[in-house]
């Protein structure tokens, strides 16, 4: 029947590209890697040094996820072509649907593959941590980033990522002045690097009684999650800490102490805090583990030899500075301005589909055009 063949079809279009990511990924080469890796996990004395011992254990982990992700799309793209062939051969119309929703799953799957194949960074595969501050604008700005924070949650959820609030400031009266979260999951950093900048939005403001339009601008900083395995030399001497009362929710104990911390790098007056945790040890190990990625993330963005070269730098929330516009009003829209990519579905976008953009900037810069 027509309809199932166009289906399988599509699924015969992608064949060279599920053939080409075995190359793209070196899974031969991961697969003997491992080998070797779980030999030497099971040579003698290998728990003499376990530092050494778990970061062979977690390279060895993370190659096998990435076999396991290709097989698992193998055998996908082979259960969608005999379902399809299998359904064509029956004539049974009522299995159309269980067919394109294999044959979409497949090629979706495919597509985040490839792009997986361009995340090449040294920290592309960490959590990611996302800063928000909100611009000049009083409360239409800091709804936005209540927006943005939202955005970002849903394209979180979508992927089964998980998105931990570290320290928020609430508006006063609406939304957010500003907001600190991590997300985890892999390649969180490789996938919302791209995200890093000014985001405006131009729209007909709920706060405005006479129903103009007001434009808004907030700023998104992103940086990778350094684990404790990276060091780093940060003189004590440079660190400013401040202890402070949590705010908003928690329960009694975060409000009723001082268990939040602030720490201020002098030098650089790159300023983390968090507010979080139950203690105030744990919300100075997360404080703590903030600063480092923050100051890896300048000094590589900035192509610095040492954490002390770093000097602060400010860029304005404001016009001629931003990467992204969301337009709800006159017409719908959200375009990225270095890639300018663009959708006219700006609700879509706000309950987190933002992989379009992400793709297209990910194709940008391994080209060499940003």
């Amino acid at each position: 029947m027509l309809q199932f063949e166009e289906q399988r079809h599509k699924v015969l279009a992608i064949e060279p590209d599920v053939k080409d990511l075995a190359d793209a990924l070196d899974i031969n080469k991961k697969k003997e890697k491992i080998d070797d890796l779980e030999a030497l996990a099971s040579s003698e004395g290998f728990w003499n040094d376990v530092e050494n011992s778990n970061k062979i254990l977690k390279e060895t982990a993370s190659l096998k996820s990435t076999v396991r992700e290709y097989e698992t799309l193998c055998s996908m793209y082979e259960d969608a072509l005999g379902m399809c062939e299998l359904a064509d051969m029956e004539g049974d119309l009522s299995l159309l649907d269980e067919v394109t929703t294999m044959v979409d799953n497949v090629i979706k799957k495919a597509a985040d593959m490839q792009l997986a194949t361009l995340l090449t960074g040294e920290y592309d595969k960490n959590n990611a941590i996302l800063t928000f501050h909100a611009g000049a604008g009083g409360t239409e700005a800091q709804d936005w980033v209540l927006m943005l924070f939202r955005m970002y949650g849903k394209w979180a959820e979508s992927r089964k990522f998980k998105m931990k609030t570290i320290d928020s400031l609430d508006g006063e009266g609406a939304g957010l002045k500003s907001a600190v979260v991590i997300i985890e999951g892999e390649n969180a950093y490789g996938y919302l690097k791209s995200e890093s900048g000014v985001h405006r939005l131009v729209r007909v403001s709920p706060f405005d009684a006479s129903g103009r339009r007001h434009t808004s601008f907030a700023s998104i900083e992103v940086m990778p999650e350094i684990d404790d395995n990276i060091q780093i030399e940060i003189s004590p001497d440079d660190l400013q800490v401040d202890t402070f009362r949590a705010s908003g929710a928690g329960g009694q104990h975060v409000n009723k102490t001082e268990s939040a911390i602030r720490i201020t790098h002098i030098p650089s007056g790159v300023v983390v805090a968090c507010q979080t945790e139950r203690s105030q040890h744990q919300n100075r190990e997360t404080a703590m583990r903030m600063l480092k990625s923050k100051l890896i993330e300048i000094k590589e963005r900035e192509h610095l030899d040492k954490i002390e070269d770093i000097k602060g730098v400010q860029m304005e929330i404001g016009w001629g500075s931003q990467i992204r516009s969301y337009v709800f009003m006159p017409y719908t829209m959200a375009k990225d301005h270095r890639t300018n990519y663009e959708v006219g579905n700006i609700n879509g976008v706000m309950d987190g589909d933002l992989d379009g953009f992400i793709n297209e900037y990910l194709k940008a810069a391994a080209k060499g055009e940003l």
